[in-house]
């Protein structure tokens, strides 16, 4: 091979990698003193269960989410989520998370920004234990909920009016839970 050859080859490699790296868009990340500011929790109680969920952004600028879920009332399920703003998905996105957990089911919830009641898109995350994995879920995966139970013939969701996203534990197994957050960014579809 020729060194011309050669440092073509390797030109077009450096390309594609900038190129992959370009489509990756951060939605959050955790570094910045306000990160805290833009999620909140929403567990059970708000139905009368008693399920403890929290989040802190740790000394290694994660986010994590932990608690204890209760089947007690009829609860069990506990959450964390952003505040409502508008987050500039677009159709063909991908949604792509760094997260480390405890081995347990957890939910990815992209929530509308309509006045509809208990109403979200939501994609299964099976973390293994105590392992940083990327979880790459496309917008066109995400299923439509209400009460979690799915909503027949809800369509796709639609990228304008997704207005906030979160993680949600409810996988009916009583007990301590803990899910790290490294990043969330979205994949954008080549065009």
């Amino acid at each position: 091979m020729k060194w011309v050859d050669l440092l073509g080859c390797l030109a077009c490699l450096m390309a594609t990698t900038v190129m992959a790296d370009d489509t990756l868009l951060t939605l959050f990340d955790f570094t910045g003193n306000d990160a805290a500011k833009e999620w909140q929790t929403v567990n059970d109680g708000v139905m009368g269960g008693v399920s403890q969920g929290d989040f802190k952004i740790t000394d290694a600028k994660t986010l994590e989410f932990f608690g204890t879920l209760s089947l007690a009332n009829n609860g069990g399920f506990a959450s964390v989520r952003t505040k409502a703003k508008k987050l500039g998905f677009e159709k063909g996105d991908t949604v792509v998370a760094k997260v480390r957990g405890d081995g347990r089911e957890y939910m990815l919830n992209l929530y509308l920004n309509k006045q509809r009641v208990a109403y979200s898109y939501r994609a299964t995350v099976q973390t293994k234990k105590d392992e940083w994995i990327e979880v790459k879920i496309p917008l066109d995966k995400f299923e439509a909920t209400s009460f979690g139970r799915v909503v027949q013939d809800a369509g796709l969701v639609k990228p304008e009016e997704i207005g906030a996203l979160g993680f949600m534990l409810g996988d009916k197994k009583a007990g301590p839970f803990k899910m790290e957050i490294e990043w969330i960014k979205v994949e954008r579809a080549a065009k």
